[in-house]
């Protein structure tokens, strides 16, 4: 045999629930209490009936950037700070109400801070009666004639309900009037003034459809969850005068007669998986009066818990639950069905959450700051439920929700999951000190709307026949009235079946017995019983005949009630199913008049279609035509465009073949000047070979590019000459002839302080060439600095030729170089007596010098064309040694 783990019980399977893919949104409904004063800053503002306002108070940022900033939230539906207790009842609670007289549980709690008034919503005050009093008064108003005995349902201590029989319901009832702690009946003492007049006459309701083949029975229980414990408010504690009584805080109470800690409770799941408070008192009340006394029973109880314990009542969730258990009738309809099975239980929560509120406002410390946290807590993990629910239905997914983390959200799981309706009426101050925080409730009020929760279903019906009732009271009410058609009343009450025997029997003789020997009394008396008793047994045979005459006339009266209801039953059923396809047929034929409707519409839709594309169609083609117009003008004028460019092309090519003939002219002359220098270098180089005597006449130089007659252009360019050109000897600079000189010296040019500076008279001097100065000279000098290889700075005079355009301005063509260089001799030395100790047999090279007159006798020259660039070459003439 194999045993199962201790602790681990199986779990049974959930039973089948008929599947019902309606669901309902979450009711969430917005209450706005007044300002207790009116000199008070206001930050809420109804909008609508469904929509209110939010905005920040004076000098409180609402966002990061300090603007001021409103936020609007909907609901189900607002009540503004003029609604009645009775309007608010009858949009929330009085649809629950009514649900849970058909078997519907409903689940109704209050949420917002402290002070925002919660607790008048839910309870209210005298003549002003909250959703608790007023749903007890509809409930009991709708039951009243049709509630079953005290004791006759009894709970099972499982979350259940079982029906007893009349004898076992009697002993109940017996024990309970016979207990001098509990009245026999709530209407006989003095009621208490802090629930008196809760709700006037003129204001009680009933629910429609209640069912009168049923009998009903209420119950109520109250619990409190502080710090997430449950306690039961109406548990009768046992008192013990020897053993003192302690408080949470160690310290003995004030008075040890007074007050005795509650226990706490725990939660359990029944067998249909509901969870329930195990060991909760269930008090079965049978009048509204008597209901709200035992609710402020509890709520004594919870004061008096308070003041010993030094908390506040706003610190804890309080939920008064009422249950209500029916069951059909009999086929006399004159008792309950025994028969646990066809018991229905539905139950509604009324739920007082505690207050939200930031502990850095209160300023709680100690147990204050505990009780804060575990409040906010459960609070807190009410909204990741909701979170969680709401993420599950809207993004498909399915995630764990947290219902064990507190135990108002596992109490309550059941109804989010789908066993009954859920609302929530928020409460707001519109104080600006509690902005904040109404802020919070107002975010997750508007996340709650968001969870849908499934529909619930109806509960099966027993099967016996509808008028069960009636047909009994109607049976009584006559057996009543022949009874006194027949005897009449007797002392004002009517007689009996035993009176009206007794008067038919034969009158007893004379009873007194004269003396020991009378012998005629006590016979005569006996034969007067005898014939009585032969009466009597004649009367009981005839009673049993018409009483079993009676009874088969009844079950024959039955059977024909039953089998004519049974036809109308049928024919119902069948009229239902004519009505259904009637229904069904008016519905297609709505269909098919909508789908007609909309196939016309489609077609009227289609025409103006058609009509704005035959228009689009015209206006395109007019677009096209005269887009191809445009095309058509466009290679026209491309064409000619063509035409002019071709012109163009041949003026440039003309114009391109001029200037390269230009070019090819100076460079002709150029070429000839370079042919001039290398003659030049090798005369000098055959002197210094011969160590002839150089000849004191100077060669000819080609005249300037100004000074030729332009010779005559012809369509093949000129030969150009082969001899070397015939170049006069010149002047090592022309700065010092009489021609007039644009001196262009740049600012940024630094001053060497050196013995040779360049001299130009006549010139104008410039930092910037420009138009004027170079149309009234005929010479351009360029004062240029650079840093040689060696480091040190050299000038370079750039010198050119002023000449006019053909357009009317001034060119520049740059015809020699002339270069200024600094030398350190010491640096100079180094070098050579280097070169000499690296090559002793080397002969000296054509540039050093080793004294003043050889380097006096350097020639520095640079002429146009010259491959020299923009650097310099030294000449150097060798002295000759005498013979």
């Amino acid at each position: 045999m194999i045993r199962q783990a201790k602790g681990k019980t199986p779990r049974r399977p959930p039973p089948k629930k008929p599947s019902n893919n309606q669901k309902d949104p979450v009711g969430v409904y917005c209450r706005v209490r007044p300002l207790g004063a009116d000199d008070e800053e206001c930050c809420i503002e109804v909008i609508s009936n469904t929509t209110i306002q939010l905005h920040a108070p004076d000098g409180l940022k609402a966002n990061r950037n300090g603007e001021f900033k409103e936020t609007q939230y909907s609901f189900k539906k607002v009540f503004g700070i003029k609604t009645s207790q009775r309007e608010l009842f009858e949009d929330v609670a009085k649809p629950l109400v009514e649900d849970l007289i058909h078997c519907k549980n409903g689940l109704l709690f209050t949420y917002g801070v402290t002070g925002s008034g919660k607790t008048y919503t839910m309870t209210g005050s005298p003549g002003q009666g909250g959703l608790l009093p007023r749903s007890l008064d509809m409930i009991f108003n709708s039951i009243g004639p049709y509630q079953a005995k005290r004791y006759v349902f009894k709970p099972d201590d499982k979350n259940g309900m079982e029906v007893q029989n009349q004898v076992d319901a009697l002993l109940d009832r017996q024990k309970r009037d016979s207990q001098t702690t509990v009245p026999k009946t709530p209407t006989t003492r003095r009621i208490d003034p802090e629930f008196a007049d809760m709700i006037s006459p003129e204001e009680a309701c009933k629910a429609d459809g209640v069912d009168e083949d049923s009998s009903y029975s209420v119950f109520v229980s109250y619990i409190e969850i502080y710090n997430n414990y449950i306690y039961d408010l109406l548990e009768e504690t046992p008192f013990d005068p020897i053993k003192p009584k302690w408080n949470g805080a160690g310290t003995p109470l004030r008075n040890n007669t007074e007050f005795i800690p509650p226990q706490s409770k725990i939660l359990r799941e029944d067998q249909n998986h509901n969870m329930y408070v195990a060991g909760c008192t269930e008090v079965e009340v049978k009048s509204t009066e008597e209901a709200f006394e035992v609710f402020w029973r509890g709520q004594k109880k919870r004061r008096i818990a308070n003041t010993q314990l030094n908390r506040e009542s706003s610190r804890s969730h309080s939920v008064f639950i009422v249950k209500l258990a029916q069951a059909p009738l009999d086929a006399d309809g004159d008792n309950v069905l025994q028969d646990k099975n066809q018991v229905n239980v539905s139950q509604l929560c009324l739920v007082d959450l505690a207050g939200s509120e930031r502990t850095s406002r209160t300023r709680a410390e100690g147990s204050r700051l505990r009780e804060a946290g575990n409040i906010n807590q459960s609070l807190m993990t009410l909204r990741t439920c909701i979170e969680v629910l709401r993420e599950n239905q809207m993004c498909g997914t399915n995630k764990m929700v947290p219902y064990r983390d507190s135990k108002v959200t596992h109490l309550f799981k059941n109804y989010f999951d789908g066993e009954g309706k859920v609302r929530m009426v928020v409460c707001v101050n519109p104080k600006a000190d509690d902005y904040e925080e109404t802020l919070l409730v107002m975010r997750f009020a508007e996340m709650t709307q968001e969870v849908e929760v499934a529909r619930p279903v109806d509960r099966p019906i027993c099967g016996f026949a509808a008028g069960r009732r009636q047909r009994n009271q109607a049976f009584k009410e006559e057996l009543t009235r022949r009874l006194e058609e027949r005897g009449g009343p007797v002392d004002g009450e009517f007689p009996t079946v035993l009176n009206q025997l007794l008067q038919s029997f034969p009158p007893l003789p004379p009873c007194e017995i004269s003396g020991p020997n009378d012998d005629v009394t006590l016979p005569r008396l006996i034969e007067a019983l005898e014939k009585r008793h032969k009466i009597r047994q004649m009367m009981i045979e005839e009673y049993n005949k018409t009483a079993n005459m009676l009874k088969s006339v009844l079950q024959e009266q039955d059977s024909n009630i039953l089998s004519k209801e049974n036809f109308i039953q049928e024919q119902r059923g069948k009229l239902g199913e004519k009505d259904k396809m009637i229904q069904n047929q008016k519905n297609e034929i709505d269909r098919l008049e909508k789908k007609s409707k909309m196939l016309e519409y489609k077609i009227d839709i289609l025409q103006k279609t058609t009509n704005i594309y035959e228009e689009d169609k015209r206006s395109l083609q007019q677009e096209l035509e005269s887009r191809e117009q445009r095309l058509q003008r466009e290679l026209s004028e491309k064409r000619r465009m063509e035409s002019r460019m071709q012109g163009m092309v041949t003026d440039a090519k003309l114009k391109w073949e001029k200037e390269c003939e230009r070019r090819v002219n100076a460079k002709q002359l150029e070429m000839q000047n370079k042919l001039w220098v290398k003659d030049e270098k090798l005369k000098q180089l055959k002197a210094i070979v011969t160590e002839g005597k150089t000849e004191n006449r100077q060669p000819q130089r080609p005249s300037r590019e100004k000074d030729k007659v332009p010779p005559k252009r012809s369509a093949s360019p000129s030969p150009v000459p082969t001899g070397p050109p015939v170049r006069p000897l010149h002047r090592r600079s022309h700065s010092a002839g009489g021609e007039r000189w644009v001196d262009h010296k740049p600012t940024s040019n630094v001053d060497l302080d050196t013995v040779l500076q360049p001299n130009i008279p006549n010139a104008i001097k410039v930092n910037a060439p420009n138009e004027k100065a170079l149309s009234k000279c005929d010479k351009y000098v360029l004062t240029h600095q650079e840093v040689a290889s060696d480091g040190e700075i050299q000038t370079k005079l750039i010198k050119g030729e002023v000449f006019k355009t053909r357009g009317g301005g001034q060119s520049v063509q740059f015809t020699d170089i002339e270069t200024l260089k600094q030398e350190n001799p010491v640096a100079a030395s180094s070098r050579k007596r280097r070169s000499s100790e690296a090559d002793p047999d080397a002969e000296p090279m054509e540039g050093d010098w080793t004294d003043v007159e050889t380097r006096c006798s350097v020639a520095v020259e640079m002429r146009a064309g010259s491959n020299l660039g923009p650097g310099y070459q030294h000449h150097g003439y060798p002295k000759r040694r005498k013979p």
